[in-house]
C-alpha cells in the first residue's frame, strides 16, 4: 500500500473563481488518491493529503491555469 503524504502549494489565486477551480480539480482527484485538501484563498495556499504522487497533484493544479509559486512535500 502506498504511503500517505502531505503537500503544500503556494498558488496565485485572486478570486473565489480561482480557488473554486482548484477545489473542483482536487475534488475530482479524490478517486485517484486525494484523501483531504484545503484551499485557502486569503493565504493563497493549497494543502493536499493523500496517496497521490506530488507530480500528479502539481500538474492538476497547474492545468487550472493558476500559477504555482512554490510547492513542497511536508510529510
Amino acid at each position: 500500500m502506498a504511503a500517505e503524504h502531505t503537500y503544500k502549494f503556494d498558488v496565485k489565486m485572486t478570486c473565489t473563481g480561482c480557488s473554486g477551480a482548484v477545489t473542483r480539480v482536487l475534488e475530482k482527484s479524490k478517486t485517484d488518491g486525494v484523501n483531504n485538501y484545503t484551499v485557502n484563498l486569503d493565504k493563497q495556499e493549497v494543502i493536499v493529503t493523500g496517496i497521490i504522487p506530488y507530480d500528479v497533484v502539481f500538474a492538476r493544479i497547474e492545468k487550472t491555469g493558476k500559477k504555482i509559486v512554490s510547492g513542497a512535500i511536508l510529510a
